[in-house]
């Protein structure tokens, strides 16, 4: 059972080197607010197989892209499941939780994704091109992306990588929520520097494109970011669902929708917390 004070063990890699961004201060800045309500240990990933059995609740954040230590995830996963531990996000996730499968299968079905294959056989269902991204089934955080050739991706596409037409898009836009509650967005309106972020506001088509997924990954309980680009036509296509460790982007938000940001995660953790065991 819980105590009076619920313990999370928040798992974070505070030395990842993240380009042009800074993991570790998002996670002091959201670990000082949790403390208001929960008793809290910070643990690197690779410890967390080892540790949580002594909480009442794992909390995932900025921990890095899984790639750099897959096994310590994969025994950290298996422990968890057997276990029945209380792992925030939930180990659910349909989306980049469980790879780019979901990519492949929303462009299959016609979904406003990126259009994406992985076959060489099924190139010719993708937009003619000049430029192509091949990217790694189980990439993040860009590890592994290149930018290829129309005249080359045919040998790359070996079922291995995922292969998209790389798009003018005028800019990138992403859309954060906790449990299904939307809570702001942020855009990046120069292509050239991803992270350099400004508040955006969304229109109500804007949120129901965003919703759509959000819906589709049916995860009840936890943090997740549905990253869009603009496409020339003006719609919203899907780059991707992180629904493992979104990092937040909180310096990006005015003091005030910081602040609510942290009451709404904390409501979430509550609301998670008291759900029977499963």
């Amino acid at each position: 059972m819980a105590s009076a004070r619920p313990r999370i063990l928040y798992v974070t890699d505070l030395a990842y080197p993240a380009r042009g961004r800074r993991y570790c201060d998002e996670d002091i800045f959201l670990t000082s607010r949790l403390r208001t309500d929960f008793d809290l240990a910070l643990c690197h990933p690779r410890d967390a197989a080892a540790l949580m059995d002594a909480f009442d609740a794992v909390v995932i954040r900025n921990s890095g892209p899984v790639l750099e230590y897959q096994a310590a995830y994969d025994a950290f996963r298996a422990r968890a499941l057997a276990r029945g531990t209380r792992v925030y996000n939930p180990l659910t996730g349909r989306a980049d939780m469980a790879g780019k499968q979901y990519l492949l299968d929303l462009s299959a079905a016609g979904a406003p994704v990126i259009p994406t294959v992985d076959r060489p056989e099924d190139l010719h269902r993708l937009p003619e091109a000049d430029e192509y991204v091949v990217k790694p089934r189980f990439g993040a955080d860009s590890v592994g992306l290149r930018i290829v050739s129309a005249d080359r991706v045919r040998d790359l596409a070996d079922g291995d990588v995922l292969v998209q037409p790389r798009i003018d898009f005028a800019y990138e836009v992403s859309f954060y929520f906790v449990d299904h509650d939307f809570q702001y967005a942020l855009y990046a309106p120069d292509t050239d520097r991803r992270w350099q972020l400004e508040p955006y506001e969304p229109t109500a088509d804007d949120l129901e494109f965003a919703r759509r997924f959000i819906d589709w990954n049916a995860v009840d309980h936890g943090i997740q970011r549905v990253d869009a680009c603009r496409a020339p036509g003006g719609e919203l296509l899907l780059v991707e669902l992180e629904d493992l460790n979104p990092y937040l982007s909180l310096d990006a938000l005015s003091e005030e929708r910081r602040q609510a940001f942290v009451a709404a995660m904390t409501a979430s953790l509550h609301r998670f917390l008291a759900t029977p065991d499963r």
